[in-house]
């Protein structure tokens, strides 16, 4: 009879076991490749140790965020400075570690737990291409102010989200002083805008900072020299109800989150968008590389 009662409880144990690990996660991510990847390798990684994982990719920012907070996602990937001005509406300038502590706090308030951030910082910044900025002499953002007051021929391609957002393109010509006519900006979705300044089609173009296309397209990154953008630090958020179903779940996601920066983002990246590499291959590979799968 405690033979019994031994194995039958040992079968709860393992079935209680199977049943924390198993639980439902609904994984989201943007509309854009590197959130993409993100996405799916999460999905793959959880997957591969036991969790039953849902992907909602390719959401707007607002709708995803929305969702998250509605509980209909459990985890995605999110930027530091997304959060604080665009969720939190704070404006004051603030260090990437003052962005992340003040993320963390506000946003737990609203059952959303912030685990620990990569060394990715997919910032915003303005590129042109290499031979074009050399020739007209411009590497940072004060000198392409002075490039559009002194009246050069510059147009710009933009996407709509930072044509209209409160830390976008309105404040960063107040920032350097500059200002540009709606005639010589095209606003496009941001995948175009890497061909369009390739091709010559603007002068310069809103990249991120950890986008593959950037070396592959030989362009230079503008230097912020007034630090005008904030921090973007890529860090996996969960839902706090979601942690306290599954315990080892943000010690599972630290220990991916600490194998990303700039370099490797953008290595990604390029595997996607230049490469033409399938997302579901890139991600799988990554996590094969780091025995995380």
């Amino acid at each position: 009879m405690k033979r019994l009662m031994t194995a039958l409880s040992g079968l709860a144990l393992a079935g209680a076991m199977t049943t924390a690990v198993s639980a439902d996660i609904t994984v989201g991510g943007k509309n854009f490749t590197e959130q993409q990847i993100l996405s799916n390798m999460t999905t793959q990684y959880l997957e591969g140790l036991g969790y039953d994982v849902q992907n909602r990719s390719g959401m707007g920012s607002a709708v995803l965020r929305q969702a998250q907070e509605n509980g209909q996602i459990d985890l995605y990937w999110e930027y530091t400075g997304t959060s604080l001005i665009n969720y939190n509406d704070v404006t004051e300038r603030l260090s990437p570690e003052e962005t992340y502590a003040r993320v963390k706090e506000l946003d737990a308030a609203k059952g959303l737990v912030w685990l620990e951030p990569s060394h990715a910082n997919n910032t915003y910044a303005l590129a042109m291409r290499e031979q074009d900025a050399e020739e007209r002499g411009i590497a940072t953002l004060s000198g392409l102010a002075q490039a559009v007051n002194d009246g050069e021929d510059l147009t710009f391609a933009l996407n709509a989200e930072f044509y209209a957002r409160e830390d976008g393109w309105r404040p960063l010509q107040e920032a350097y002083d500059f200002s540009v006519g709606r005639s010589d900006v095209k606003r496009m979705d941001s995948g175009l805008v890497y061909p369009a300044l390739r091709d010559g089609d603007v002068e310069v173009g809103l990249v991120f900072a950890t986008d593959g296309r950037i070396p592959a397209f030989d362009f230079r990154v503008l230097e912020d020299d007034q630090d005008y953008f904030p921090a973007y630090a890529l860090t996996p958020v969960v839902r706090e109800a979601t942690l306290a179903e599954n315990s080892e779940l943000a010690e599972q996601m630290n220990a991916l989150s600490t194998l990303l920066d700039d370099a490797t983002m953008a290595e990604l990246n390029a595997r996607v968008d230049v490469e033409r590499e399938n997302i579901e291959d890139v991600s799988q590979s990554f996590l094969e590389a780091h025995d995380l799968l």
